[in-house]
C-alpha cells in the first residue's frame, strides 16, 4: 500500500511497510548502494537504530548513525552542525542518502541537513511517530528553529521516498500518539469529509489505539489529504497554506509559553478551536461548529493556555512567517472538508477566538 505524491521529477511514494522492506524500496527508488547516514534521537534509537542498521547492512549498505537528544530544542543550528560534522568527517558524497529515523523534529532537522549538505543529498524519511507519518514526513518542508520563532530557517526539499512502518507506533508514548491525532483531525476538517465521517464512527478505538485496521485507514486517508494538497502546491504559494489551519495560533502559543510547555499536538488542538471560531463567524450556515469541536476536543490538552497573555500571543502571530506584510493570515473552514486563507481578521476577533479556544 502506498500514496503517491505527484511533483513531476520530484514525485515519490509514501509506503506503509515494515522497516525490513526498506532496502527493496531503496532499490526501486534507484538509490546507489554504499554509505548512508541515519539521524535519530535517543528515544527512537533505543528501539529502532539496531533493527534498521542491521537491515541495511544485510543489504550491503555501510551505515553511520547520529543520535541526538529528543525534543523541540534539538531543531537548532548547533545540532544541525553536529550532523554536518559527522557527515563531512565521514566523507559522504552527493549520492549518500540521509535517513531521518524519528518524529517531526528529526525529520525537519535531518531533512534540512540533507538539503544543504553538498548542496543536496538524497533524503529518505522513516517516520516513527503518528505526527510524522501523516504530516511532517510528507511535503518537503525542512527547517530548524530560531529565537524569533519556529521553522524560520529551512528549505523545501523532497525525499526520495517515505517508509512509514505502522508497527513503530506501538512504542510511541500515548501523549505523542494523541498529539499526532491533532494533525489527522486537521487533515479531515480541511480536506476530506469522508475522513471526518470515518473518525466520527471510529474515534474511540482510534484514539485508544485499539483497532489496527481503523488506525491504518485513518493514516492512509490523512496522508492522501496531505499528498493531494502538496502535489498541487509544493511551495505554499496558494492552496498548501490551508495545512496551517490552527497553526497561526499554535505557533504563537508554543513560542509564548516556551517550547516544550505545550506539545505541538496540544498547541494545534487549541489553535484549531480558535480557527473553528473564526470559521463559524464567517460560514455559520455551512460549519457545524459543535460537530467539528467534538473531534478537536478529543485531543487532551493538559496545560492551561488561558494563563498566557493575549497581547504576547498577538505579537507572536504578527511575526509569523506565513504573514504577508503586516497582514496576519488565518486559515478558516468554509465547510467540513474545505478551507481557505483570510487576512481580514481583526485583533478583537482574534482575541474572541482565543478566549473560545481556552473555554472548557
Amino acid at each position: 500500500m502506498a500514496v503517491h505524491v505527484g511533483l513531476d521529477e520530484r514525485s515519490y511514494n509514501v509506503y506503509f511497510r515494515s522497516l525490513q522492506a526498506l532496502p527493496s524500496l531503496l532499490d526501486e527508488a534507484g538509490l546507489r548502494k554504499g554509505r548512508c547516514l541515519i539521524v535519530s534521537d535517543e528515544n527512537v534509537a533505543a528501539h529502532y537504530r539496531t533493527p534498521l542498521r542491521t537491515t541495511l547492512e544485510d543489504a550491503d549498505w555501510a551505515v553511520k548513525t547520529v543520535v541526538l537528544p529528543p525534543g523541540e530544542s534539538t531543531k537548532s543550528a548547533s545540532h544541525l552542525h553536529t550532523i554536518y560534522d559527522e557527515a563531512l568527517g565521514w566523507g559522504i558524497d552527493r549520492q549518500t542518502p540521509v535517513f531521518s529515523l524519528g518524529g517531526g523534529v528529526i525529520g525537519d532537522l535531518a531533512g534540512f541537513a540533507a538539503a544543504t549538505l553538498l548542496r543536496g543529498v538524497p533524503l529518505v524519511h522513516v517516520p516513527t511517530s503518528l505526527l510524522a507519518q501523516v504530516d511532517a514526513a510528507v511535503g518537503g518542508k525542512t527547517a530548524i528553529n530560531h529565537d524569533t520563532g519556529k521553522n524560520l530557517i529551512g528549505a523545501f526539499y523532497q525525499p526520495q521516498l517515505v517508509c512509514a512502518d505502522p508497527l513503530t507506533l506501538d512504542t510511541l508514548p500515548m501523549d505523542e500518539y494523541t498529539g499526532g491525532m491533532a494533525e489527522v483531525i486537521k487533515h479531515a476538517l480541511i480536506g476530506d469529509v469522508r475522513l471526518v465521517e470515518h473518525l466520527e464512527q471510529n474515534l474511540a478505538p482510534v484514539m485508544a489505539r485499539k483497532d489496527r485496521d481503523a488506525i491504518a485507514t485513518t493514516i492512509e486517508q490523512a496522508v492522501r489529504v496531505k499528498a493531494e494538497v502538496v502535489s498541487a502546491d509544493e511551495r505554499e504559494a496558494g492552496r498548501r497554506a490551508i495545512l496551517n489551519f490552527g497553526h497561526t495560533f499554535a505557533h504563537a502559543l508554543e513560542k509564548v509559553a516556551g517550547y516544550g510547555e505545550f506539545s505541538h499536538g496540544e498547541a494545534v488542538a487549541v489553535g484549531m478551536r480558535a480557527g473553528l471560531y473564526l470559521s463559524h463567524r464567517r460560514h455559520s450556515d455551512t460549519i457545524p461548529r459543535d460537530r467539528a469541536d467534538d473531534l478537536i476536543r478529543a485531543i487532551p490538552v493538559d496545560a492551561d493556555p488561558s494563563t498566557l497573555s493575549f497581547d504576547a500571543l498577538y505579537d507572536a502571530m504578527a511575526s509569523d512567517k506565513k504573514n504577508e506584510g503586516d497582514t496576519i493570515r488565518f486559515v478558516v473552514l468554509t465547510r467540513l472538508g474545505d478551507a481557505t486563507v483570510v487576512g481580514d481578521v481583526s485583533r478583537s476577533e482574534a482575541e474572541h477566538a482565543w478566549h473560545f479556544a481556552c473555554s472548557s
